[in-house]
């Protein structure tokens, strides 16, 4: 069992695991696919994205977030046969601002502030995510972007930064409880780093289940929310 008493610091995924963002995505997409005659929709839009995302991230050095969605856009139409939309892929480029917060975010995330510190580990850039910030009503005492370290989960820098970071703060890797929704990005990770994670397996929600490293993925705890995290560590 994991108790919130054995940790000093609980780190979080943000997005999909705190911020909903596939509804989000589907809806732009399909908007865009029905613009353009294409019967393409829903789930197929949405893997086609994380394909893409997935490939862009790994590209070195890094580019910011708001690229890596215009890089996608492009590679999505493409894959569409379709000439990419400068007006669309702009767009696109802009809706991590508007993404919402689950329902149970913002007192999930203060009920655990009480007892330790909070970090957010982010495949995202400083703008877009101080506007989720503001839509979970949230302050972070940690934070760490892929600007900040210039690189993308699954690779370790965002874990490493954050490891320094409470290391510093006299929290050791073995007071650190990491959580996220994506076994690719963030599971599988912290299973290579020794450090103790819970999976957040969102109902109906697909992105980062699947890909390299997913299947190896073992988490120490998994439940369907927020909510449900906070009852069983409390």
């Amino acid at each position: 069992m994991l108790r919130l008493k054995d940790f000093d610091a609980v780190t979080f995924d943000v997005y999909g695991t705190l911020i909903d963002w596939e509804p989000s995505i589907i809806a732009f997409l399909d908007a865009w696919a029905e613009k353009e005659g294409i019967k393409t929709r829903g789930a197929e839009l949405l893997m086609a994205f994380d394909r893409a995302r997935a490939e862009i991230q790994k590209e070195r050095p890094a580019y910011l977030y708001p690229d890596v969605l215009r890089k996608c856009f492009d590679r999505i139409a493409v894959e569409l046969d379709l000439s990419p939309d400068p007006v669309q892929r702009e767009a696109f480029s802009a809706t991590p601002h508007f993404w919402p917060a689950y329902s149970d975010t913002h007192d999930g995330l203060k009920i655990l502030q009480r007892a330790a510190k909070v970090g957010a580990l982010s495949n995202i850039d400083n703008a877009s995510l101080a506007s989720s910030c503001k839509n979970m009503n949230f302050t972070f005492d940690l934070v760490v972007t892929a600007e900040r370290v210039g690189a993308y989960k699954p690779d370790w820098p965002h874990f490493n930064a954050a490891i320094a970071d409470l290391q510093a703060q006299g929290i050791p890797k073995e007071r650190i409880l990491h959580v996220g929704q994506s076994l690719r990005a963030d599971i599988t990770p912290a299973n290579k780093l020794g450090i103790r994670c819970a999976w957040i397996n969102r109902p109906d929600r697909l992105l980062g289940l699947s890909g390299e490293g997913a299947a190896e993925a073992k988490p120490d705890l998994t439940l369907s929310s927020l909510a449900e995290l906070v009852a069983a560590i409390s």
